[in-house]
């Protein structure tokens, strides 16, 4: 009998054992997995980042050159009409110079004659002795006839010894012949400003650069890259000069760094900005997670098999499996009491989700027909969100709905109101013992607070988040109501709001 009795704590204690390698298996392989999968949303992420610091940077950079360009259009107009007699010239001197204070990114604005030299300018004192028929630009319009706006390459200016972008454009005489050019400068301090402004880590890099490969500017700033062809870099061979967006990983060929590369052409002029992030800068943080995340699953597979040897020689005493099970019966009434608790509530916006409203809902209808109350529902939805998210990612979309959210929430003040996302952008909110014109109150309130958080939406016709509202109602007077016929009088008024062009009331 003990022979057997010892044979079968033997069978357990390897079936024990069996299950204590197993869960160690399981844990180490379900943190690899883990890790791994935040590895992967770590990069997608930072590849979204590096593409809308692009596109941000580009239409930077456009507005930039187009305010200039504004002023050169401006400035040929003003020479077509009033010409270039001295009177003119004066007037067009006093002009320039307040122009160039209104743009902070214009260095200066200079007018040449055909044979490129200043005729007026921005600058106060005017050096008439400076000639700009060997530039680039002053070469293109004196061959073509083109009058648009032509990009140059970066030069150093002969007034300030800076670096410069150079916008211009051709002056035509009457007769169509070459009458000189336009210029405005944009300094290279300014962009390098504006891009001092991003968190791009030691090693990444942001550059504008013309749709030929010319670099224009580049931060980390390298005064000898400045002017030069990029034509053989990876980000413009492979990518730039072949695409109009997009997101690329390049190693360096100068430093060999690994970088994730977001590009973008300007929407106007013949540029293009690229934004790098250094790889290994990226992963930092997910690298001290995985670390941290591997010392507490060794710790914990560790411990789990020194519990497990424990177990496995205390298998046979009855008593503290016992403890043990009622323990864990214990942990999990807990746990499903908080998941019970869980369930009740949306976890993206903290309010009450769909089951807890359609269960409140018929609470509320049933208590206001028995004893002769008003009920009021609002139903509630986010104006144009599928354009929101389209144009502000997912997550963005998310934050949008929490903001949204805390505004419906502020309708609750009293203790049997409550406030629920019915699901996507749809909200809702009950009001026991209200009728209709109370409803209307709470509505407005809650319309107003989401417009005054002012969530920027470019989609929307008022540039910022708005909501449309229907208001369905039940008293006594009104027979056969169940919660369905509820819901559908305030969805028709919603839809209603929306036809009637949203940012609006129904009931």
């Amino acid at each position: 009998m003990v022979r057997y009795a010892g044979y079968k704590r033997s069978s357990t204690a390897l079936l024990a054992a069996a299950f204590v390698l197993l869960t160690c298996i399981s844990l180490i392989g379900l943190d690899a997995w883990r890790t791994w999968q935040a590895r992967v949303i770590e990069e997608r992420e930072a590849g979204v980042t590096v593409a809308n610091m692009a596109r941000a940077l580009a239409q930077h950079a456009d507005d930039t050159f187009k305010e200039a360009d504004t002023a050169l259009i401006g400035l040929l107009e003003r020479i077509r009409y009033d010409g270039l007699e001295p009177p003119a010239v004066e007037r067009l001197h006093r002009l320039l110079m307040l122009r160039v204070k209104e743009l902070p990114q214009l260095g200066g604005i200079f007018v040449y004659d055909q044979a490129g030299r200043w005729i007026v300018n921005s600058l106060p004192v005017m050096d008439r002795s400076l000639n700009n028929a060997d530039r680039d630009y002053f070469i293109y319009h004196r061959d073509h006839n083109d009058t648009g706006p032509y990009i140059g390459m970066p030069v150093k200016s002969r007034s300030s010894g800076k670096w410069i972008a150079t916008i211009t454009r051709r002056i035509n005489n009457e007769d169509g012949s070459f009458g000189g050019v336009v210029l405005a400068t944009i300094e290279m301090d300014y962009f390098q400003r504006f891009y001092d402004s991003f968190n791009i880590g030691k090693s990444g890099a942001i550059l504008l650069a013309l749709n030929n490969g010319t670099m224009m500017f580049r931060r980390p700033l390298r005064e000898d890259s400045i002017s030069k062809s990029m034509a053989s870099a990876s980000i413009y061979r492979d990518h730039a000069s072949r695409h109009a967006s997009g997101v690329a990983l390049i190693k360096s060929s100068q430093d060999g760094v690994l970088r994730i590369n977001g590009y973008t052409h300007l929407p106007t002029y013949p540029m293009f900005v690229a934004v790098a992030l250094s790889k290994d800068e990226v992963l930092e943080e997910w690298r001290a997670d995985a670390y941290m995340h591997m010392a507490g699953v060794l710790f914990l597979v560790s411990c789990f098999v020194v519990v497990g040897h424990r177990m496995v020689r205390q298998i046979d005493k009855r008593a503290m499996a016992e403890n043990e099970a009622n323990e864990a019966r214990a942990q999990v009434e807990a746990l499903n009491r908080t998941l019970e608790r869980l369930a009740m509530q949306d976890g993206l916006t903290g309010l009450a989700n769909r089951r807890h409203f359609d269960g409140a809902l018929a609470r509320e209808l049933s208590r206001a027909i028995r004893k002769g109350e008003s009920l009021s529902l609002i139903m509630i939805d986010v104006d144009h969100f599928k354009l929101y998210n389209d144009m502000y990612g997912h997550l963005s979309g998310d934050e949008c709905l929490r903001k949204v959210g805390q505004a419906i929430l502020s309708g609750e003040r009293r203790p049997g109101d409550l406030a629920a996302r019915y699901g996507g952008e749809e909200f809702a909110m009950i009001l026991p013992n209200c009728d209709e014109a109370g409803a209307l109150i709470v509505a407005e309130r809650i319309r107003q607070e989401v417009r005054r958080q002012a969530i920027p939406h470019a989609s929307n016709p008022d540039g910022i988040v708005t909501i449309s509202l229907g208001i369905g109602s039940f008293n006594q007077s009104r027979h056969g109501a169940t919660t369905s016929t509820l819901v559908g009088a305030a969805d028709q008024a919603l839809y209603r709001a929306k036809a009637g062009g949203r940012d609006r009331i129904e009931v």
